[in-house]
């Protein structure tokens, strides 16, 4: 029995939802989602809520009730006030500016990185952080970790791009550069 699946989505005035067959569409003001709905799965609009059941009793089916529905749920969150993901760069040297609407990374490469966003994806740069916007929850989550695998933090001096807030825990160097190049201890 799916407790998430069970519970009904409120459906906000500023967002339009239609059901046609097995695609909802949800439109609102950050843009335009579309989602196929699973077989054995069945969507009802009441008293500006959707409702979703599920039509037979499968293990499939009790998952996919509570996968749609959750689906659903970040579409219309989406749409009304947009997914965001905040990356911060560290290093020295390391900077991102934006070229019209291109992300462009200096992150100590021979040459710039250029990231061109993809339809529905929009981004923010303010000092070393770098805001990845969207309605779509996947893609912004996509894009975001396609930019932090770019230059992933370095686990001795913590250098790199990473997810605002994200604790590295950095690795002690070698034993041998605390001892002076001579050869007798620091």
């Amino acid at each position: 029995m799916s407790k998430i699946g069970k519970q009904p989505i409120e459906i906000p005035a500023e967002v339009e939802v239609l059901i046609k067959d097995d695609l909802v569409s949800v439109n609102g003001s950050k843009g335009k989602l579309e989602l196929r709905i699973a077989p054995k799965i069945k969507l009802a609009i009441k008293d500006k809520k959707i409702i979703v059941s599920r039509l037979g009793e499968d293990k499939q089916a009790k998952a996919n009730q509570g996968t749609t529905r959750q689906l659903i749920a970040n579409m219309i969150k989406g749409v009304k006030e947009s997914w965001v993901k905040v990356l911060e760069i560290q290093g020295t040297g390391y900077r991102a500016t934006l070229s019209g609407k291109n992300l462009v990374l200096s992150l100590g490469f021979s040459h710039p990185v250029e990231i061109i966003p993809p339809e529905g994806i929009e981004f923010q740069v303010e000092k070393n952080e770098i805001k990845v916007i969207g309605a779509d929850k996947a893609l912004v989550g996509e894009e975001t970790a396609k930019i932090r695998k770019i230059r992933p933090p370095d686990v001795y001096k913590g250098k790199g791009i990473r997810y605002l807030g994200e604790v590295i825990k950095l690795k002690p160097g070698k034993a041998a550069k605390t001892i002076m190049a001579g050869g007798a201890p620091a």
